[in-house]
């Protein structure tokens, strides 16, 4: 079983790794920060839900 995620996460990963695939790897440390730098969020737990669904997707794409 997978986890569940928001589609608000699932809609911003793709945008975000779509529009700035240089930026990521497969780090969840690196996406974190390059996720805070890229937008603003109103939570600590919604960036890293973010940053974690970017990197899963950056994994699965190798």
């Amino acid at each position: 079983m997978g986890k569940v995620r928001p589609t608000l996460v699932k809609r911003t990963s793709r945008k975000v790794l779509a529009s700035f695939p240089e930026r990521f790897n497969s780090e969840f440390e690196h996406n974190k920060r390059a996720v805070s730098d890229l937008l603003i969020f109103p939570s600590k737990r919604l960036r890293n839900m973010v940053a974690g669904y970017v990197t899963t997707l950056f994994r699965q794409k190798e």
